[in-house]
């Protein structure tokens, strides 16, 4: 039993969400080979409503922000929570695309709708920046 006193244990929703967007990027069928799909389903599951809008509007964007590539073919994925404050993680996602590192930092909270993306943040941009440059 975990003393009162102790940290929560992490929280297995906020690296589990990670892990269903990556599972987009895989090689085989067609449904988890082609990235994260932009209709409102998967924006309603995957980001907070500030974000679905600008995800599902997105128009002729040159790379995918969530591989920093317009082509991929991902290595192993590491995912790390280095940050948790009650309702906010911080999930560092850390994989190698076509011989090239790529490391991104998740923005995830727990709202009513369970553990959703706020914002994506790379070395030098966010998710919520890009997708207002390419927004139709």
């Amino acid at each position: 039993m975990r003393p009162p006193w102790a940290p929560p244990p992490p929280t297995p929703g906020s690296a589990q969400l990670i892990r269903n967007v990556y599972a987009h990027y895989g090689r085989g069928s067609a449904e988890y080979s082609n990235g994260l799909p932009r209709d409102e389903e998967t924006a309603r599951r995957f980001f907070d409503p500030t974000l679905r809008g600008a995800w599902t509007a997105l128009d002729d964007a040159p790379y995918d922000f969530l591989v920093q590539s317009p082509t991929w073919r991902l290595g192993p994925i590491s995912i790390a929570i280095p940050r948790r404050q009650f309702d906010k993680t911080d999930v560092t996602v850390t994989f190698d695309n076509e011989g090239r590192a790529v490391t991104l930092n998740f923005i995830v909270v727990n709202g009513p709708d369970g553990w959703v993306i706020s914002d994506v943040e790379s070395q030098h941009d966010s998710l919520r920046t890009f997708l207002t440059q390419f927004r139709r």
